[in-house]
């Protein structure tokens, strides 16, 4: 199965391979070769949608090696926003049951093809759009998501979406390198009974790029 979804993903895109350490192993994460080559002038005049998820972003790293210290036990787990997937392998090496979504096909395709090549297993995958979450979704006792606050509108919508999906002892962890809807997010969340049980800061070195990311971890007031 993974070959036969690596074949069509390459017969999509123009792809490449990137090695990415993770929890003392290293991962081999196919991705297309230029984000910018799936730029659609019709997604961006639609809802400004754009391909981020092509790329790998320092906090998806942050957080994959921080859930790659965990033990899931079979418990559920979901990422909001999967990208290319690396969050979603270090869950699924963790021991959770995970559910992948995210607002682009490819990019589920892509998750799920590089958690078969990484953690023996797919995920399972639903497209999600945050303003109009599915009403069959569910709730979980893990919720993650890396840098998916790069729109101040996205800080009440991310919160909005953990709110709904958490479970009443569930934990949330939202990675954030400093994007403009962070204190915007914290602010709503707080709204919509949940806490912000600690927000540690990890400093992501690597060449040129110096980030800061702070992972948000949220609980319900009542817990």
């Amino acid at each position: 199965m993974s070959q036969t979804l690596e074949d069509e993903l390459e017969r999509r895109h123009v792809c490449v391979t990137e090695k990415i350490a993770l929890s003392g192993d290293t991962v081999q994460l196919l991705k297309p070769r230029s984000a910018d080559a799936l730029i659609s002038e019709d997604d961006f005049v639609r809802d400004e949608r754009l391909p981020y998820w092509a790329d790998l972003w320092p906090s998806s790293r942050v957080l994959a090696e921080e859930l790659g210290r965990e033990s899931g036990g079979g418990a559920s787990c979901l990422e909001l926003g999967c990208g290319l997937g690396l969050v979603t392998i270090a869950a699924l090496r963790a021991g959770y049951t995970v559910t992948a979504t995210d607002y682009y096909a490819d990019a589920l395709d892509f998750t799920r093809a590089n958690a078969i090549r990484a953690a023996g297993r797919a995920p399972a995958t639903r497209l999600v759009n945050w303003r109009a979450l599915p009403d069959d979704l569910g709730t979980f006792d893990r919720v993650v998501a890396a840098d998916v606050l790069y729109e101040r509108e996205y800080g009440p919508l991310v919160a909005g979406v953990i709110a709904r999906v958490l479970s009443p002892y569930g934990v949330a962890t939202v990675a954030d390198p400093g994007r403009i809807a962070a204190e915007v997010f914290v602010r709503a969340a707080e709204s919509l009974g949940l806490r912000i049980a600690r927000a540690p800061e990890h400093l992501f070195e690597e060449g040129a790029i110096t980030q800061r990311i702070r992972l948000f971890e949220l609980h319900r007031v009542a817990c």
